[in-house]
């Protein structure tokens, strides 16, 4: 068994199967939308592991045999003590036959692309590529921003967009809402008009600034000075990371700054379904 990153299947001449998650219910290893490709050989991504996906891996490569062209099943797995599996919660899962990996990833590659939080990563330095590198395959799109090319030139990740700009801050306005931001240039004149900006739209999700408390104090007061509120510059996470780790190594730091991500992310990802479970009790 082979295993493989999403993308990978973009290489794929062989036909093969995508595994999608198209119902969940309870307690189930992945949420609704999940998708793997599964080859004679390979596997591509994950529906979460263990039993279920061991069991959709083999009926996958049975439907491999078929030599109907377009072949396309539903399957009903209670995960339970039936299939060695105690999570308790149930999941439908859609088998679909594709020629190759190319029309297989096509066929998810918008909704793949559109349901991932956009990253923005200022700065390219040793930081800022542990970071960009280390948040592949954690449903990012990763865009490393940097004035110095050099310093960009040194990565050439395929899922990670590199985008060279004299003036950083002058991006602002045209990226999209609702993106994660995370602040590690060179200058401190760079990260200040950078977050100014920011500010000015106000339209982030995530603001976070690498640097100590006493660098956090002088930005804010320069930022009251020039008109903005107590609350949007509460918003600026500074120093960046979790709390819990101090070390000051480049992939240490990273990891911190990831971990800080996902659990912003997460406490998001919990309010909208708390939110939602509220508005459906008051509909019944």
């Amino acid at each position: 068994m082979i295993f493989n990153k999403l993308n990978d299947s973009l290489n794929c001449k062989t036909k093969l199967i995508k595994a999608k998650l198209i119902f969940t219910e309870g307690s189930v290893p992945r949420n609704k939308d999940t998708f793997m490709f599964i080859s004679n050989s390979k596997i591509f991504g994950t529906i979460g592991g263990g039993q279920l996906e061991y069991l959709i891996i083999n009926k996958a490569r049975n439907i491999l045999k078929n030599k109907n062209k377009n072949y396309s099943t539903i399957v009903n797995i209670p995960l339970g003590p039936a299939i060695g599996q105690c999570c308790g919660g149930y999941a439908q899962i859609e088998l679909k036959k594709f020629e190759d990996g190319k029309e297989a990833y096509n066929s998810e590659k918008k909704f793949y692309t559109q349901n991932r939080n956009n990253l923005y990563i200022f700065g390219a330095g040793h930081t800022g590529q542990e970071v960009s590198k280390r948040s592949i395959d954690l449903d990012f799109n990763i865009n490393l921003i940097d004035s110095r090319k050099e310093y960009l030139n040194t990565r050439k990740e395929k899922d990670i967009v590199n985008i060279y700009a004299k003036y950083p801050w002058m991006l602002i306005k045209n990226l999209p809402k609702k993106s994660y931001y995370v602040i590690l240039t060179h200058s401190h004149d760079h990260d200040f008009k950078i977050i100014n900006e920011l500010l000015n739209t106000n339209t982030f999700n995530f603001i976070g600034l690498i640097g100590s408390r006493t660098k956090k104090k002088k930005f804010n007061n320069r930022f009251l000075h020039l008109g903005h509120d107590k609350f949007s510059i509460s918003k600026i996470e500074c120093p960046i990371g979790l709390s819990s780790i101090t070390s000051k190594k480049p992939g240490e730091i990273a990891i911190s700054i990831i971990g800080r991500l996902l659990e912003f992310r997460s406490s998001i990802i919990s309010t909208q379904i708390d939110n939602k479970d509220l508005l459906n009790s008051n509909v019944k």
